[in-house]
């Protein structure tokens, strides 16, 4: 008889990446939760985001981040749990490692990670402090709690990387000039955000995962600024001027950008096109590649995503 699969919270479920995570894992079959601070909000995008959990089968469990009692209660009722929140609360995933400390059930633990390794990135800021330091302390929470985990790396999200065509921060692509950070040779890793959902779900109960890092680097979608340009140019049979900016002006444009979103996506650029933090060698003592894991896995292709533009 098949092993019973093991029960599924979900914490930031509505957001970006969350609601990718909820599917995959009542897709996968596990009994699924979503913690919730409003089970029927007045937001009708919201409403119907739940209701389309419901229609999976994912039960929503009414609780808060900052509500201690509430937060115990929805742990209990899980085997793992995935944390999806967004920047302004990482740094709140501390009540989470409490919640779970406090139920004593819960076997495994995957924070919000998802991006650039907290442990290894130089990035400047303002990414290093909104997201880099931040994501480290939590792992250095979980750690000293005693709690098993598995860490996600995913690379930059599809939605987020590939709009612009790679650009830091153009969110269409290029007319007929394209920026480029560097030299735009640094290789650079691309994930479709539901293909985080799968592996990340994939790996919440398996032993090959737990207390590693779990990176998601499809080979097909690891490619530099200038292999992707060329992707596009042959899709679109339009050759693009490359604007190439140095790294000295990068530095400068993050501290003069006028949002602070253009401020993160270009010092998180600089990570990556500059600083080349996506190209590494993965150590089997504290990794493992989800391709590699899970090799029946058919993950959607940077290739593919791009006709969805055209």
């Amino acid at each position: 008889m098949a092993s019973e699969k093991s029960k599924i919270l979900v914490v930031g479920g509505t957001g970006y990446l969350g609601r990718h995570v909820v599917a995959a894992s009542a897709r996968l079959g596990h009994p699924t939760f979503a913690l919730v601070r409003d089970a029927a909000p007045s937001d009708a995008a919201r409403a119907a985001l739940l209701k389309s959990f419901q229609d999976a089968g994912v039960t929503l469990v009414k609780g808060d981040l900052y509500d201690q009692a509430s937060l115990v209660s929805a742990v209990k009722l899980a085997d793992v749990v995935i944390s999806t929140v967004g920047a302004p609360q990482l740094a709140d995933q501390t009540r989470l490692v409490d919640a779970i400390k406090e139920a004593g059930n819960v076997k495994r633990f995957i924070p919000s990670e998802f991006g650039l390794d907290a442990d290894r990135s130089g990035a400047v800021e303002p990414a290093r402090s909104t997201f880099i330091t931040t994501k480290a302390a939590i792992r250095r929470a979980a750690e000293a709690a005693a709690v098993p985990y598995t860490l996600v790396w995913t690379g930059y999200f599809f939605g987020y990387g590939l709009p612009g065509i790679g650009q830091a921060v153009a969110q269409s692509p290029p007319a007929d000039k394209a920026v480029v950070l560097g030299a735009g040779d640094a290789r650079a890793s691309f994930v479709d955000e539901g293909d985080i959902g799968t592996y990340t779900v994939l790996a919440a109960d398996d032993p090959r995962a737990a207390n590693l890092t779990l990176y998601v680097k499809p080979p097909a979608n690891t490619l530099s600024h200038s292999e992707l340009l060329a992707l596009w140019e042959t899709k679109t049979g339009k050759a693009f001027e490359r604007v190439h900016i140095p790294e000295d002006a990068v530095l400068q444009q993050i501290q003069e950008a006028p949002t602070p979103r253009d401020k993160i996506l270009l010092s998180i650029g600089h990570a990556v096109h500059i600083r080349g933090e996506h190209e590494f060698e993965i150590d089997p003592s504290s990794g493992v590649e989800a391709t590699e894991l899970y090799p029946d896995v058919k993950y959607t292709t940077v290739d593919e995503y791009l006709n969805r533009l055209l």
